[in-house]
């Protein structure tokens, strides 16, 4: 599998936050989380369809949570241990504003 140059740290705080217990992925899990407000991210794979990058960004801006895209499905879901992953939602608002901050750094 290939890393994304400088875009390890994202990864980090990811498994970081999945070995806590603060993210949750698969569209059902996600889209329950960003409409029971408890979405403090979404991040959706670069690979995901156009239908559900579409799905989730409107989503996201009529829920105002901060949506990003980045990495693969194969990255994402590796990052955190499991299966390929389209999208997912960070839930806790430190690992959050962590992995924002990282991915304005990678840019």
């Amino acid at each position: 599998m290939k890393q994304i140059p400088g875009k390890d740290k994202v990864l980090s705080m990811l498994g970081l936050a999945e070995r806590s217990r603060n993210v949750v992925s698969g569209g059902f899990a996600t889209e329950q989380a960003v409409k029971c407000g408890k979405a403090c991210l979404v991040i959706i794979a670069e690979d995901a369809s156009e239908n559900t990058g579409k799905k989730y960004n409107n989503m996201c801006d009529f829920y105002e949570v901060p949506c990003a895209v980045y990495g693969t499905k194969e990255i994402l879901g590796h990052s955190m241990g499991r299966e390929e992953r389209s999208v997912l939602a960070v839930t806790d608002e430190g690992f959050a504003n962590s992995i924002q901050k990282h991915l304005a750094d990678s840019k």
